[in-house]
């Protein structure tokens, strides 16, 4: 039991070392020529997974306040109220604390949490003996992937006569994940749905939670400061989740899944030891 103590108080700072770092290096974001996609939230995702929710939601505490910190003491942008309690406490009052609080800190805590539950869901809904569950789970996945590939690749070529062909590109891009998860979680039965829809949902908790309290906490001063008119903001905002957020989330479970299987080898993840230890 000392042990294992200490190897999760000594894999809690490494992660708490390798947040920082990233948060504050170009290491913490992808360049994809159009975009930059971050990856500060894995190190959170992975926390969740493998030291359970109360460290991952410490993590997720952590990447909040790398972002409050940063947005406070050298704000890159006119926006950067929204992530910063204090410049927002100066421009909006009390009730800008608290707005800008929340967007900075709660979805963050958030990513620290939500995959947890998302593993454990996931590895009762695919169990070995439930093959029907992994078919459906993927469907779904496949689902989702391909409206947000489509909205994606129209924010990249606009225009009626490109609509057919991005949806042709989402639906064979959709097809081609789910041909994939099938033969890696339904012939193979291998466990890395679980971690590729941890990495899935941790980042797309991030990314809904921060845009979605920007559109309803910060709607007017938010369009004011990037220089949009507020009728066209939810285009904005929607473009922005299905842009930034269908990427992150791809690299995000592509990450999760293969470190997340690695780390799996010589330590297994919070949710299988807290089984085995009630077993016992």
């Amino acid at each position: 039991m000392k042990k294992e103590q200490t190897y999760d108080l000594v894999l809690t700072a490494l992660f708490t070392a390798i947040i920082v770092i990233m948060a504050y290096t170009p290491l913490g974001y992808i360049p994809l020529g159009v975009i930059n996609a971050t990856i500060i939230h894995i190190p959170v995702i992975l926390g969740a997974l493998f030291l359970g929710p109360k460290k991952g939601a410490f993590l997720g505490f952590v990447f909040g306040f790398t972002s409050f910190l940063k947005n406070t003491l050298t704000p890159a942008t006119l926006s950067a109220f929204v992530f910063s309690p204090v410049i927002a406490g100066s421009q909006f009052g009390v009730s800008g604390v608290l707005r800008s609080a929340y967007i900075c800190f709660v979805p963050r805590i958030l990513v620290g949490v939500v995959p947890y539950f998302v593993f454990l869901l996931i590895r009762k809904v695919t169990a070995e003996n439930n093959k029907s569950g992994r078919i459906v789970t993927n469907a779904l996945a496949a689902l989702i992937l391909c409206f947000g590939l489509y909205a994606f690749m129209g924010r990249i070529a606009e225009g009626e006569a490109n609509k057919t062909l991005n949806l042709v590109l989402a639906v064979i891009i959709a097809a081609a994940f789910f041909a994939g998860m099938y033969v890696l979680t339904v012939r193979k039965n291998s466990s890395a749905i679980r971690y590729v829809y941890a990495g899935l949902t941790g980042a797309f908790t991030n990314t809904l939670l921060v845009m979605s309290g920007i559109y309803i906490l910060y709607k007017v001063p938010y369009a004011e400061a990037t220089g949009k008119s507020v009728d066209a903001l939810l285009d904005v905002i929607l473009g922005i989740v299905s842009f930034n957020g269908v990427v992150e989330a791809i690299v995000a479970a592509v990450i999760i899944a293969a470190v997340g299987m690695a780390l799996a080898k010589v330590k297994a993840p919070y949710v299988v030891r807290v089984t085995e230890t009630k077993a016992e």
